[in-house]
């Protein structure tokens, strides 16, 4: 069965990977191997105080996303962001099917996917016609 959108949840620990259509949902979760921790920045300290998350959960994510035609990206804070980045360096093919990012706390699977669709939806209501 195709599961042609996707919706990504993450945070600098884990990723919730939906790849569904309207009928099926199938769900992938993704850990971070090294999460970074919070890092304050000091006066004096060399640097910005901010970790990178790793290349290898960016990668997996991605994994996850081949053969989507479109996908939302949410989650809280700036773990988004960094995937965003990593996209659009490295990852061309993926970055033009990103459709959104959306801040979003911790909602359940269930939330996550009705989110989703109804945005799909909404989404799919503003494009022009095919003629």
């Amino acid at each position: 069965m195709t599961h042609s959108h996707a919706v990504v949840w993450m945070d600098s620990k884990e990723a919730h990977v939906f790849r569904f259509n309207a009928e099926d949902v199938e769900h992938q979760r993704i850990k971070a191997h090294s999460p970074f921790r919070k890092v304050h920045h000091k006066a004096g300290v060399i640097g910005a105080g901010h970790q990178q998350l790793d290349r290898d959960y960016f990668d997996h994510v991605v994994d996850a996303l081949r053969g989507v035609n479109e996908w939302l990206l949410v989650g809280p804070g700036g773990a988004k962001d960094q995937l965003v980045h990593h996209v659009d360096a490295h990852v061309a093919w993926l970055k033009q099917k990103l459709f959104a990012v959306e801040p979003m706390d911790h909602p359940t699977d269930g939330e996550l996917v009705d989110h989703a669709r109804r945005f799909f939806k909404a989404a799919d209501k503003l494009r022009p016609a095919s003629v």
